[in-house]
């Protein structure tokens, strides 16, 4: 019983006050709404007035310049379908190697964009219209796809569901592109009313079927020119009804029909509700209430489904300044996290073992790249799909080998030992809370100390020199330490 106040007077953290953090409250913001918050992006939210402040800036800011430029790490994202397709089969390079640049890019974006804000919401959106970055036919329109995303991941829900669902890349992964008046094929039909605007239990199976007419007439042509065309002839007219639409459908172009369609499923109540409790699930806790839900799917609907005023609510409600630490990274934000706590730049990348090729090697060892997950449903948003003992054990592995400098070996350049040390003479104390200031951008902890000291064998108190083991040999596990602690996993 009297361990833990022996621990807490033993394990007393240091206070190494001049390298700044951020308040609590504006760390949890920046936290959930970035891919780790950097000394940089410290400097930034304090220049811009405080959290709450940054934050509007980052809604109202989306400069995409350095993350266009990042695609000519991966000339082949800029291919057309047909191109990329006729490179397919010659064996020049394959689809899913194009795919492994399109989430290399991606992480990519999300360890070097000022506009952390706009990369958490992509993500998010190419979680929640998801097509796998994984397969030859959609693969060959995925990049303009997930563009799409981007460019309305700030702006408004019905504009970029019509967008998404009308897309070659969503026509194919959802059986879309061959469905016609005499065959419609109910699989897109059915994830957009499941997956994507109502949810289960909101919608009949006439629905479904009647979902699938009005979607009839887009076309893509399939293993040859890979052509993105609407053939009026393909669509199926008739009147249809669906959770509260209607129309006569008469006409053989049925494009209009389709926008009228996907805009009233947006705007509906349903469909606001499971937008309002996946964002909520995303930035708040793995069990949100039924009332924050309510009040974020009314701010939905109140403002034409626009999204800025849904998130200026979100992170004004009181369960989200609560919810502190209970949101875990998954395998791709850890490795992101990662790169982004040791400061680490990324190289244009010269080989397939250099940093920005091996990312997702790395995060594929930990449990899943960006954009692999199979399914229509887009991976999990709850902790419980990534607090495995596997998990931690793949991600320790992987945090070790980047503490050392190790792997991957090129194209970025690790910190040597002397450059984390503000100082010398330091107490070993202090430098851990500077370490902790730098690395999860907070003071240390009791925990924090007691685990460093654990890993190094170095007592609290030890004073580290230029020529001390530490930074002669031993390094690399105080890094570890860091990452391998709680702060550094949950966001």
């Amino acid at each position: 019983m009297r361990t833990p106040r022996l621990v807490s007077a033993t394990y007393a953290p240091g206070r190494y006050a001049r390298t700044p953090v951020l308040g609590a409250g504006a760390r949890h913001l920046v936290t959930r709404f970035s891919y780790g918050v950097t000394p940089e992006l410290t400097a930034e939210v304090k220049a811009a007035g405080g959290g709450m402040a940054w934050f509007r800036d980052q809604l109202a800011t989306a400069d995409s310049a350095r993350a266009e430029s990042l695609a000519d790490w991966w000339p082949d994202l800029h291919r057309g379908p047909a191109d990329l397709w006729q490179r397919q089969v010659t064996d020049v390079r394959g689809t899913w190697e194009v795919m492994y640049d399109y989430a290399r890019r991606a992480m990519a974006r999300r360890i070097t964009s000022r506009q952390q804000v706009l990369e958490v919401m992509t993500e998010f959106w190419e979680g929640h219209l998801h097509v796998p970055a994984i397969g030859d036919a959609q693969a060959v329109w995925r990049a303009p796809y997930g563009e799409i995303m981007r460019r309305h991941a700030l702006g408004r829900f019905d504009e970029m569901l019509v967008e998404a669902i009308t897309h070659p890349s969503m026509l194919i992964f959802l059986d879309g592109a061959t469905s016609t008046k005499a065959h419609p094929n109910e699989n897109l039909g059915r994830e957009l009313l499941e997956l994507h605007t109502l949810g289960v239990g909101n919608y009949t199976e006439d629905d479904v079927k009647a979902s699938a007419r009005i979607l009839t007439g887009y076309r893509v042509d399939l293993w040859r020119t890979w052509a993105a065309t609407y053939r009026p002839e393909d669509h199926w007219t008739g009147p249809v009804q669906v959770a509260g639409f209607s129309h006569d459908n008469a006409a053989a172009d049925g494009r209009e029909v389709v926008r009228a369609y996907l805009v009233h499923l947006a705007h509906h109540p349903a469909t606001a509700r499971r937008i309002a409790r996946k964002l909520a699930l995303r930035f708040v806790s793995d069990t949100p209430s039924d009332a924050l839900v309510e009040r974020l799917a009314a701010t939905y609907l109140a403002n034409d489904t626009a999204i800025k005023p849904v998130l200026m609510k979100l992170v004004n409600s009181r369960e989200f300044r609560t919810s502190r630490r209970t949101k875990l990274r998954d395998p791709a934000e850890d490795v992101v996290a990662t790169y982004r706590a040791l400061g680490l730049p990324l190289e244009p990348p010269s080989d397939g073992e250099a940093a920005a090729n091996a990312m997702i090697w790395q995060s594929e060892t930990i449990g899943l790249k960006p954009f692999a997950w199979p399914r229509p449903d887009g991976q999990p948003l709850t902790n419980a799909a990534w607090d495995s003992p596997a998990r931690a054990l793949a991600s320790m592995a992987m945090h070790w080998s980047m503490s050392g400098g190790w792997w991957p070996e090129h194209g970025t350049t690790y910190k040597k030992p002397t450059e984390w040390v503000p100082e010398f003479p330091i107490v070993f104390r202090d430098l851990v809370d500077h370490m902790a200031r730098r690395v999860h951008a907070r003071p240390s902890s009791a925990s924090l100390l007691q685990g460093a000291c654990t890993a190094t064998g170095i007592a609290p108190d030890a004073t580290i020199t230029a020529d001390h083991a530490l930074m002669k040999w031993h390094f690399p596990r105080l890094l570890a330490a860091l990452l391998d602690h709680p702060d550094h996993y949950l966001r």
